[in-house]
């Protein structure tokens, strides 16, 4: 059975990537509809067939094979053959020949253009085919017999008339949504209403993002023609469907991820595609060749290699991670922009131990000011917010004097200055600023700064390599120091006196009455009270899924599975399951374990596990509770899905949160777990979970969601 899905993907997959998809269905009815034309459908097929087979001996089996890359043009040059040329035995042997062409030109052209980031799109069906075109008109012999028909005058021609009715549907329908349909249809040479009308529900069925902007972009283009008057008797409607609907399409919501920009850029396509039209169409004349889909392909590669050269500098996002779904791009972007930070940044831990109060935080109203204002000072307050005890007259009567100051991270010391005498209550050594400093090199680029220390305090030296939490040396009252406090910035260059940078603590709790909030890659504000994050041993070492890691989850009714731990090329860890091939990826940073996508078969129970596990905190407190946003297409309304679909580039009204906390019990700790939906303010749950650890190891998990309860049990051999 999985050998015949294996063969069966690709097939299908040749056929949706035409309009950047793998949807089934909408590779069903692409497949379906390629055989209104019988010759088109079969020659079409037989192409693809034949690719497949070339690339699987050429052992390309990879990615690129699943998905159709290499076979998708190949299916266009046996659907124009069928639209183009009469059959004969000439016509079966040239379509093989073409079609062994076509693979090798998809291969050079995506190699080549992979270096750049970009596309080969329809490229190698262009040039192939016109080689195929300059033959068959050559004043040699080849067998090769043209057609002639109303498409094939439009793609030559470009405008043309479409008054001829197509039976009933075209008396019947108004002419925009008839040239809508048909425009559809002409991607795989065909002008039939109907033809359109099924690939109009595939990919609705596919993507509402994609949908919309073909509807969009259709509008755009008659509406800037009709302002124009470039075509007084219409656009052709291959021209419209092959080149600006698609165009348009795949920049705003495939090649980008969907926004307000994407559909403005969107939009923006179809004057380009207009000027490239015509002057390709007058350029391609004179050669007697159909400029066929190359309009498509030069507004697409030249916008993103545009984009590709502004990089950061542009407002849209270039699609990083291809899922071949609009939605799922987005949602993906959204659900881990703010999630990734381990990613992101260096993970920087508070400088001391217990808790300290910031007495200034950034752009403060006493020395942090200007490009030096991004800085943190902290002190030791009691219940009464005195930052000493009585009389408060000598340094040894602050609570942070003499208290140890740690390395925020992992580094090599650059800097240490530490023979300045600590000032008397009051006093302050302005030529001597920093007073006592210790810089750290953490990365190129980053380094950190702890000033004000206590003389001859410092244990480290120039040179030395230093771990997350070592002691550095002690907090005094050296510099422009009125009173004992400890100074804590991040700059970019290794010199004291550097200006700052704006920079995020990765993990701590924030005092706030009696209890602690978890703060995740913030920067705290000044009269926080904040100490460092206390990690369970036992919680930790149960999530410290390593590669190689194998276990056996079986439930109460008999359903197995086998569990691995990889990691790919990107370095980033995934569970996999061997018996129903899902996989979920996630971090675990020493302070947390949280999945970051998952992909495969729903019903399967690492698919539980990736929603009962979501984020887990390595802290038993009690109050502390891990709180994060699920990817939305988890919601089980999938009316109100579709509208979220339409309305998700620039407005989301539909959130799946997630809740997590811990349970000490006798026999080990329990993570409790729920996510829930949100949808205008109004909360409805929709799974609660229960994972057992005990011994530092995962014994089981329970799981109600969509009215079933499931308990499965975790062995392991290692």
């Amino acid at each position: 059975m999985k050998q015949i899905s294996a063969f069966i993907k690709p097939v299908l997959n040749s056929y949706s990537v035409l309009f950047f998809s793998q949807n089934r269905v909408l590779g069903g009815i692409l497949l379906l509809v390629s055989f209104f034309n019988p010759v088109s459908g079969f020659a079409g097929l037989g192409c693809v067939l034949l690719s497949l087979l070339i690339t699987k001996l050429l052992k390309l089996t990879g990615e690129d094979h699943r998905t159709g890359i290499y076979s998708f043009n190949s299916l266009l040059l046996g659907i124009a053959f069928g639209a183009f040329f009469q059959v004969n035995l000439m016509f079966i042997i040239w379509t093989v020949v073409a079609c062994c062409m076509v693979v090798i030109a998809s291969i050079i052209i995506s190699q080549r253009l992979s270096k750049q980031n970009l596309p080969m799109l329809s490229l190698p069906f262009i040039l192939v085919f016109w080689l195929v075109l300059l033959t068959s008109n050559s004043i040699f012999n080849t067998g090769l017999l043209q057609k002639s028909s109303s498409l094939l005058q439009e793609i030559y021609t470009g405008p043309g008339n479409l008054a001829g009715a197509e039976g009933y549907l075209a008396a019947a329908l108004p002419r925009l949504l008839s040239l809508f349909f048909r425009s559809l249809s002409a991607v795989l040479f065909q002008h039939h209403i109907i033809a359109g009308m099924l690939i109009a529900i595939g990919i609705l069925v596919h993507s509402r993002i994609a949908f919309s902007l073909l509807v969009i972009s259709f509008l755009a283009a008659c509406g800037f023609n009709s302002i124009s008057h470039t075509y007084p008797e219409g656009i052709s409607y291959y021209h419209l469907g092959a080149n600006l609907m698609m165009a348009s399409m795949a920049i705003g919501s495939f090649f980008t991820i969907p926004s307000l920009r994407s559909y403005l850029l969107a939009v923006l396509c179809i004057p380009f595609g207009f000027v490239v039209i015509n002057a390709l169409t007058t350029l391609m004349a004179v050669h007697v060749l159909p400029i066929f889909s190359l309009p498509f392909c030069v507004i697409n590669i030249s916008l993103l290699y545009f984009l590709t050269l502004i990089g950061h500098r542009s407002t849209l996002l270039l699609t990083k991670v291809q899922h071949y779904s609009p939605e799922r791009n987005l949602y993906h972007v959204l659900n881990l922009q703010n999630r990734l930070n381990d990613l992101k940044y260096i993970k920087l831990s508070l400088p001391f131990m217990g808790y300290w109060t910031v007495s200034q935080g950034y752009n403060g109203a006493i020395t942090h000011k200007g490009e030096w204002g991004q800085a943190l000072d902290f002190v030791i307050t009691d219940d009464e917010q005195k930052t000493y005890q009585f009389p408060g007259t000598l340094p040894e009567h602050f609570y942070c004097f003499n208290k140890p100051v740690l390395a925020c991270a992992d580094g090599v010391v650059e800097q240490v200055v530490n023979h300045i005498e600590d000032n008397d209550i009051g006093e302050e050594n302005l030529k001597e600023n920093w007073g006592n400093t210790v810089v750290i090199n953490h990365a190129p680029g980053l380094y950190s700064k702890l000033s004000h220390l206590k003389k001859n305090s410092i244990k480290v030296k120039p040179g030395d390599s230093v771990k997350q939490g070592d002691l550095l040396g002690f907090c005094g009252n050296s510099g422009r120091s009125p009173e004992p406090h400890l100074h804590f910035q991040l700059q970019a260059t290794p010199y004291i006196g550097s200006k700052t940078l704006s920079y995020p603590f990765a993990y701590y709790f924030n005092k706030k009455g009696h209890q602690n909030s978890l703060e995740s890659y913030a920067i705290p504000n000044e009269n926080d009270v904040l100490c460092n994050f206390e990690v369970n041993a036992s919680l930790k070492k149960a999530f410290d899924l390593q590669p190689g890691f194998v276990a056996k989850l079986s439930t109460e009714t008999g359903v197995t599975e086998d569990w691995e731990v990889f990691k790919d090329a990107a370095n980033q860890s995934y569970i996999y399951s061997k018996t129903t091939d899902a996989a979920a990826y996630f971090i675990n940073n020493g302070t947390m374990f949280y999945f970051t996508s998952f992909y495969g078969d729903k019903t399967s129970l690492l698919y539980y596990f990736y929603l009962a596990a979501y984020k887990v905190i390595f802290n038993d407190a009690g109050y502390v509770q891990a709180g994060d946003d699920l990817p939305v297409p988890l919601t089980n309304n999938k009316i109100l899905l579709w509208l979220q679909d339409f309305a998700a580039p620039f407005y989301r009204f539909i959130s799946i949160k997630y809740k997590s906390g811990i349970q000490v019990k006798k026999t080990g700790l329990n993570v409790v777990s729920r996510q829930y939906q949100e949808i205008a303010g109004k909360t409805r749950p929709l799974s609660e979970a229960t994972i057992f650890v005990e011994h530092g190891n995962l014994q089981a998990f329970i799981i109600n969601i969509n009215n079933r309860h499931i308990e499965a049990q975790w062995s392991t051999e290692n």
